[in-house]
């Protein structure tokens, strides 16, 4: 008896499909860890692409599930719903040991917010939506760059007015 046939189950997806869909995820996560590390969270650059890499396998997988013959029949029901729904209490999960409340500030939101977001666009990647994962990962670049230099601006005026005339 040979244990190839069960050592390597036969994809659906073709494999340079799924190893693109893989490298999405892993350069949208990055990008997004990238900036956090710059800033010097707790999550940056690593943290983020496992992140977006585990929830695009996740999402590989259970199209692989959907189309495997140990699922087909009646006796199997698969509901894609669930994938996000796993996702997402797995990231919770990580987001919230990144949250802090010290010294009267909440710190870590937007970490937290990162991963989730990391979360999701893996899930998009891994599910052949890369134009989806691409052009949120330019927009949550944008949020993180651009927006942040607009409330330092503000937050900073805020703070300190300036003389006042008299």
């Amino acid at each position: 008896m040979t244990l190839a046939p069960y050592f390597a189950t036969e994809t659906w997806l073709p494999l340079t499909v799924i190893v693109l869909r893989l490298l999405v995820a892993m350069l949208c996560g990055g990008a997004i860890g990238y900036e956090r590390e710059r800033k010097n969270r707790s999550a940056g650059l690593r943290t983020h692409i496992l992140v977006c890499l585990s929830s695009a396998i996740v999402a590989i997988l259970t199209i692989e599930i959907a189309h495997h013959d140990a699922f087909q029949g009646e006796s199997a029901r698969i509901d894609p719903l669930r994938l996000i729904e796993a996702i997402t209490a797995g990231v919770a999960f990580l987001a919230a040991g990144l949250i802090v409340f010290s010294k009267g500030e909440v710190r870590g939101l937007t970490t937290g917010a990162g991963l989730w977001f990391s979360g999701a666009i893996g899930l998009s990647s891994g599910l052949g939506f890369w134009q989806i994962s691409l052009l949120a990962t330019a927009f949550a670049l944008v949020v993180l760059w651009l927006l942040h230099a607009v409330e330092a601006r503000f937050c900073n005026r805020a703070e300190d007015p300036g003389p006042h005339p008299e």
